[in-house]
Formats: structure tokens, C-alpha cells, sequence
């Protein structure tokens, strides 16, 4: 007999109020395309190669801590 847990599924309310207010107007965070429940970054129009973003606000992690 096995019964899955509920899996916790990352919302907008999660994502401190600075984190969006940094992000750049053609960038939105929704339902990420590799797992479903966390959010994932995504453009509203193509942004051109070398197009830099900041100042960098909040707390740098390391890959494995993220």
C-alpha cells in the first residue's frame, strides 16, 4: 500500500517582495518548464546576447544551495 505525499508546489507569494521588484520589466516568474513545481525565470521578448541585469540584490547561492 503506498500513498504519495503532497508535493508543495512554489507560488509568488514564496518569492520575497524584493526579488520581484528586481526583476527586469521583460522577465516573469511562472511555473518553471523543467519542474512543474517550482517557478522558473522567463522572458516576455528575446533579449539580446550580452544584455546585462542589476544591480544584483539579495543573497548569492551557491548551484547546490539552490
Amino acid at each position: 500500500n503506498t500513498t504519495d505525499s503532497p508535493v508543495a508546489v512554489e507560488t509568488l507569494d514564496d518569492v520575497p517582495e524584493h526579488v520581484l521588484r528586481g526583476l527586469p520589466d521583460d522577465v516573469r516568474l511562472f511555473p518553471s518548464a523543467v519542474d512543474k513545481t517550482r517557478l522558473g525565470v522567463w522572458a516576455t521578448k528575446s533579449i539580446l546576447k550580452g544584455k546585462k541585469f542589476g544591480p544584483f540584490v539579495g543573497d548569492k547561492k551557491k548551484r547546490s544551495q539552490v
